[in-house]
């Protein structure tokens, strides 16, 4: 291109400085004018179409590549939004089944210790109770009792029965003794106390100067238990009740009595002496 406007720049300057020059002329200077750089030219400019359409095509498909991997790329990222949220939702919903773990943990924990004090409760329960039982079989379970000289079984009840009442004659309390000796002998006619009971009832008959009982209850007692080693000692008691009573013949016949069924009891002896004073 630039030889071609070179080419015509000459012709030009030929017109130009040879205006009386025939046309013949001109047409010779054209013709000694070299065409081989015009040709040259002209093939150089369609290498550089060729290069700017090869070029455009090539930026051409560039273009088109870059748009493909970016809508790519849009796929792409829509695709790990799309990831990333689910990946959110599913963290949110594994925080809340994790809250509702650690509420039921907490009422588990809640409901164990309320189980562990219930459990605890059942177990002092138990032991009270076993505690009570084995009480209460105490209370029923047969004792061994030596009284007088003899030796006999008794229940609980029935030795505390027995102990509170002579204790209430002990302490001289004679109008609670002579009840609760008698209530203790018809509650238990046949325990081993009963002679010890009857005996003792008689004394207590006796001190609140109620003799016409006290001497039945002796007269029973040495009935009832002839051997037992109390025996000579209510037959002086009964002699002394009915004398009390004025029926010193009574007396008399129960001290001779007492002396010859006991002769080397002291219960005997003093009941000789007594025996010298009724008259």
């Amino acid at each position: 291109m630039a030889a071609l406007r070179r080419a015509f720049g000459a012709v030009r300057a030929a017109f130009a400085s040879a205006p009386r020059l025939a046309a013949p002329a001109l047409v010779g200077l054209l013709m000694l004018q070299p065409l081989q750089p015009v040709h040259a030219a002209l093939f150089e400019d369609d290498e550089a179409r060729r290069a700017i359409l090869d070029l455009r095509a090539r930026v051409t498909q560039s273009e088109e590549q870059q748009r493909a991997r970016l809508a790519e790329l849009t796929q792409t990222n829509a695709r790990l939004l799309e990831q990333v949220a689910t990946l959110q939702r599913s963290l949110l919903e594994l925080n809340s089944q994790i809250e509702g773990l650690r509420g039921e943990l907490a009422g588990l924990r809640g409901g164990n210790e309320v189980m562990q004090r219930e459990v605890a409760e059942l177990q002092k329960r138990q032991r009270d109770l076993g505690q009570a039982v084995d009480e209460r079989l105490r209370r029923f379970e047969p004792v061994r009792v030596s009284l007088d000289g003899q030796e006999f079984s008794a229940e609980p009840e029935e030795r505390k029965g027995y102990e509170e009442a002579l204790a209430l004659l002990r302490a001289g309390e004679f109008d609670k003794a002579a009840p609760a000796l008698a209530a203790f002998l018809r509650r238990y006619p046949t325990s081993g106390y009963a002679p010890a009971a009857r005996f003792w009832l008689g004394n207590a008959q006796y001190a609140r100067r109620d003799y016409k009982e006290a001497i039945g209850s002796f007269r029973t007692f040495v009935t009832a238990a002839p051997e037992h080693p109390r025996a000579p000692e209510a037959l002086l008691a009964l002699a002394n009740s009915q004398a009390e009573m004025k029926d010193t013949k009574a007396a008399r016949k129960t001290i001779e009595e007492l002396m010859k069924t006991y002769p080397k009891s002291e219960a005997a002896q003093a009941g000789k002496d007594r025996l010298a004073s009724l008259r």
